[in-house]
């Protein structure tokens, strides 16, 4: 009777420990399954990540490498990037040509960059001296579908340094300006208007480059 309980208890050990063995092995596989799969992830995430930043690299260098090249239709105003324009700050009214005006001499403040509603929000004075900063400066037609509007919206939110407004009585619906250059477009949609703001935002044109366009005058919507 003692000999057979004796056995009877190996008995149950053994199948305890070959139970703990067997419990161990799948959670040893349920781990290795786990870090199989994460690895996985892991591997589609990062491909993923690099192929988007290997495309944008390529669409970066494709955008530089067109706004390198002279863009048609940008007229110059003042001499080589508008070297010959006056930068004095002055407190009275100013004459500008064009209209919209690409420099001369300007209000103390500058417009702070941003998107603005109404024309009257944007004085030629701040925002020339906005232009003196480096930004690029688009206005368009008041009369310019809200369609249309929302197109410049996005085109102008890919920089800190560019003003969209309003400009009754500009020479075409759309016109991008920066210091001592202008481009006159027919329609929110002209690809000139991405690479001209690539092309002369902080660009050499600019007669005080790492100046700020924020913390003047103005609130953007």
């Amino acid at each position: 009777m003692a000999e057979a309980k004796k056995i009877d208890r190996a008995e149950r050990a053994a199948r305890a420990a070959a139970a703990r063995k067997e419990a161990e092995r799948r959670e040893k596989r349920h781990r290795t399954l786990v870090i199989a799969l994460t690895a996985g992830a892991v591997a589609v995430v990062v491909a993923a990540v690099a192929t988007v930043i290997v495309v944008d690299q390529r669409k970066d260098a494709a955008e530089a490498a067109v706004a390198a090249r002279p863009i048609e239709g940008v007229q110059e105003f003042g001499g080589e990037y508008g070297r010959d324009l006056g930068r004095e700050h002055v407190t009275t009214e100013v004459t500008y040509d064009p209209l919209p005006p690409v420099g001369g001499n300007h209000d103390q403040v500058w417009q702070n960059c941003g998107v603005y509603t109404d024309q009257a929000q944007v004085a030629d004075r701040n925002a020339v001296h906005s232009l003196e900063h480096g930004a690029v400066w688009v206005t368009y037609d008041p009369s310019l579908p809200a369609d249309q509007v929302e197109v410049l919206r996005e085109a102008v939110s890919v920089s800190d340094f560019t003003l969209l407004s309003p400009y009754a009585g500009v020479p075409s619906p759309v016109v991008a300006s920066a210091w001592g250059e202008q481009l006159q477009l027919p329609s929110a949609d002209d690809p000139r208007l991405a690479v001209f703001i690539r092309k002369y935002v902080n660009g050499p044109q600019t007669p005080e480059p790492g100046a700020p366009c924020s913390g003047g005058v103005g609130t953007p919507a």
